[in-house]
Formats: C-alpha cells, sequence, structure tokens
C-alpha cells in the first residue's frame, strides 16, 4: 500500500503532520477522524529514490538521543504533566519541538500508540533501546498513583546525576589521554621518519652500533618494510577485540577485569555501585516491588558482572532473605553501606538511606577523580621518561661515539 502524508490540527487547534499506509487518502481522513484530527491536506508521498545517507545512519544505529535530549525531555514531560496539559497535546508539542530526528519520531509513535488506547508507560515499553526499563517502571507506578509529575521529576534529577559523574570522568581522563596519545605520535614520527634518515651515517659505525640504536633501526626498518600488515593487524585486532567484548562471555570478563585495573578499576567499581544505589533508592521510593526493582537495576548497571551480581541479589530477595542480608553475601558494599541498608530496613526509610549511600559513592567518585591525575602523574612521567630515554640514547649514542673517532684521528 501506498504511504500518505498528511497535515491536520487536533480540537486545539495545534498542526499536526505524518505519514500513514493505506489504501486511500479517504481512508487516511477516516482514520484521522476517528482519532480526533480535522485533515487538512492529505497526498500520496512520492518515493524517493536517492540515497539518504542519513536514514542510512540511523538504520545502523546512529544519531540515538544523547543524554542530554532525554534530560530535557524528562524536564519538560513534568512541566506538562505539573501544569495538567493534555497529554497528547504536550507529546505533539514535543514531537514538533525536540532537535533528535530518532527521539522526534518515537515520540509520533508513542502519541499514536496512546491514541490506539495504551498506557503512557506501556506506549514508552515499546521502544527500550529509547526508554530504559527503569524509565518505565517509574512512568507506570506514577500512572497508577497520580504522580506522573514527580515521577518524571525523579528521572529528571537521576539521568542529570549520570550526567554530570560521566562528565566528571572524561574531563579526569581527558588529560592522561591527551599524554598517551602525543607520545605514540612522536614514537611513530621518530620511528618511520627520523631514524630512516640517520641509518646511513649510523651504519658507517659497523659493528660499534651501540645497542639501543640497533633496536631503533630494527624496529624502523621493520615498520617500514611491514608498515600495511601492521596497520591491517592493529584494525583487525581492534574489530575483533569489539566483537570479542559484545558477546555474553567477552563482555562478563571484560567488565569484571575493568574492575580490576590499576588505579581507575576502583572509580568504575564506585560509579558503578553509585548507579545501583541510586537506581534501588529511585525505584523503592516509586513504590517499585524490591524483586522487580532488582531486576530493572540489574539492566541499569551498565556491567554484566555487577549485573549477574545484583540479579544473585534478587535471588536472594524471593528466597525471602532481607535487602541487606542478601547485599552482604555479594560482598560488594562496604560494611557502612550494609549498615545503612540494614537499618533502612528496620526503620522503614530505605529509600532515604540508599539515596544517602548513593551520595557516598558519588562523593568518593569524585574525591578519586580529583586526584586521578596526581595518581596517573608517576605513570605518566616513568612513561614519558622511559621514552625519551631510548631515544635519545638511540640517536645520540652514535653520534658521541662518531665524535670521538673524529677527535682521536
Amino acid at each position: 500500500m501506498p504511504d500518505f502524508a498528511y497535515t491536520g490540527r487536533i480540537s486545539g487547534g495545534d498542526a499536526v503532520r505524518g505519514r500513514l499506509e493505506a489504501a486511500s487518502a479517504n481512508e487516511v481522513a477516516v482514520y484521522l477522524n476517528s482519532r480526533g484530527v480535522t485533515p487538512v491536506d492529505i497526498r500520496e508521498a512520492k518515493a524517493s529514490k536517492e540515497f539518504d545517507l542519513d536514514e542510512l545512519w540511523r538504520k545502523l544505529g546512529g544519531g540515538k538521543p544523547h543524554i542530554n535530549d532525554m534530560i530535557m525531555f524528562c524536564r519538560q514531560m513534568h512541566t506538562i504533566t505539573r501544569a495538567g496539559m493534555p497529554l497528547l497535546k504536550g507529546l505533539h508539542g514535543l514531537a514538533e519541538t525536540t532537535h533528535n530526528v530518532i527521539l522526534a519520531q518515537t515520540l509520533r509513535e508513542v502519541l499514536e500508540s496512546l491514541e490506539s488506547g495504551r498506557t503512557l508507560g506501556a506506549s514508552l515499553a515499546r521502544h527500550p533501546k529509547i526508554f530504559p526499563q527503569l524509565m518505565v517502571n517509574i512512568v507506570e507506578i506514577g500512572e497508577v498513583t497520580g504522580n506522573l509529575d514527580m515521577a518524571f521529576k525523579r528521572i529528571h534529577e537521576y539521568l542529570g546525576l549520570e550526567r554530570e559523574i560521566a562528565d566528571r570522568v572524561r574531563a579526569a581522563t581527558r588529560y592522561p589521554i591527551m599524554v598517551l596519545a602525543a607520545i605514540a605520535v612522536a614514537i611513530t614520527i621518530i620511528t618511520v621518519f627520523v631514524i630512516p634518515n640517520f641509518a646511513p651515517i649510523f651504519r658507517s659505525l659497523g659493528n660499534d652500533i651501540p645497542l639501543p640504536t640497533k633496536i631503533l633501526m630494527s624496529v624502523s626498518s621493520f615498520a617500514q618494510n611491514n608498515g600495511v600488515l601492521l596497520l591491517v593487524t592493529g584494525i583487525a585486532a581492534w574489530f575483533g577485540f569489539n566483537y570479542w567484548r559484545r558477546t555474553p562471555e567477552g563482555r562478563y570478563r571484560w567488565d569484571k577485569a575493568q574492575l580490576r585495573f590499576p588505579v581507575v578499576g576502583v572509580i568504575f567499581r564506585e560509579v558503578a555501585l553509585a548507579r545501583i544505589t541510586r537506581s534501588l533508592a529511585l525505584a523503592l521510593e516509586s513504590g517499585v516491588p524490591a524483586n522487580d526493582t532488582l531486576t530493572v537495576v540489574a539492566g541499569a548497571t551498565g556491567n554484566a558482572y555487577l549485573t549477574e551480581i545484583v540479579l544473585d541479589m534478587r535471588a536472594g530477595i524471593e528466597r525471602g532473605e532481607s535487602l541487606s542480608q542478601t547485599s552482604a553475601h555479594t560482598k560488594l558494599f562496604t560494611p557502612l553501606i550494609l549498615q545503612m541498608i540494614a537499618i533502612g530496613e528496620d526503620t522503614g526509610a530505605l529509600p532515604e538511606l540508599l539515596s544517602e549511600s548513593a551520595e557516598h559513592y558519588e562523593r568518593e567518585v569524585d574525591y578519586r577523580l580529583q586526584n586521578l591525575s596526581a595518581a596517573l602523574e608517576p605513570l605518566l612521567i616513568v612513561a614519558v621518561g622511559g621514552c625519551v630515554l631510548i631515544l635519545a640514547l638511540g640517536v645520540f649514542l652514535p653520534l658521541w661515539d662518531m665524535i670521538g673517532k673524529a677527535k682521536g684521528m
């Protein structure tokens, strides 16, 4: 069946646009009237035979909404629901004004789902790649309790904290990455371009070439003769590693290994624990049952190894254990956090104390990130010093030998 592009107006007078697949324009008009939309213009959409690079990029998974887009969406939904604006009208406005193409299209599909009689939570759940399960569950609880505005407010605050932690991690790791990249570029330039120009001079020493120079000349010769092979091997290794990391076993092993990295491993761990405790607090405060909460939180950890641990916690809850007991069995949380969870269960203030636990981990992450540069600085100094020493010895030792021989003549 052909596609029809339509323009219409809803009861408030706002214009709406979209595309529908139908047998005829009359069928589109009947459908729009049944949904409370007055048709203004309906015409058959012309099929484009031109290659659409943007469409291909979206089909490959590119252009997904950034966390900033989702924060803005939740903040706007909080404003819409708090002001008592009709949900359909509010979503129409968001779909027309959002700058992200995929999010705009998704909101139009959510609108169609709402118009067909589904709830907002069920409509969002049809797009799991855009709206995470945690968001869907909290929205569903908000619909049932009549506190949809507070549900979006909590999600907005949660996403804001997630963005803040991610920004801190990026800011703290930017300098070490730039230093390591500069070292790699310098070594590549010297090995590929500088050493070959000095090689004829060094060979004039015969068998008296110093060992560091021999090593540099061998590495340079190998890089020149096998440059294409090295490049292809490096690219293949990179894609192979990424493929392995996307497999269930590979992701589990890699995520587990990340937590044991020197210096940064403890930061990865505490970021994940902050996310776990924050998600637990948010879901429990919204009224989600504990076992369902742990199911949702397991998918929000961002780490396959920790996901398995959280699922083990859920199994403990289902066996009748308390959250503090099953948390202690995982050996994941510090004694201080375990005590706070136990006190929260005894006093009925578990969401509040879990929020305190999340803030504790966030403060720890902030402190470690502030000191990350200081912790990595000795390693960077050793790395840079080692590279400079090898290059200096490799280049200057034969020159000194040549100067010494020239003086002895």
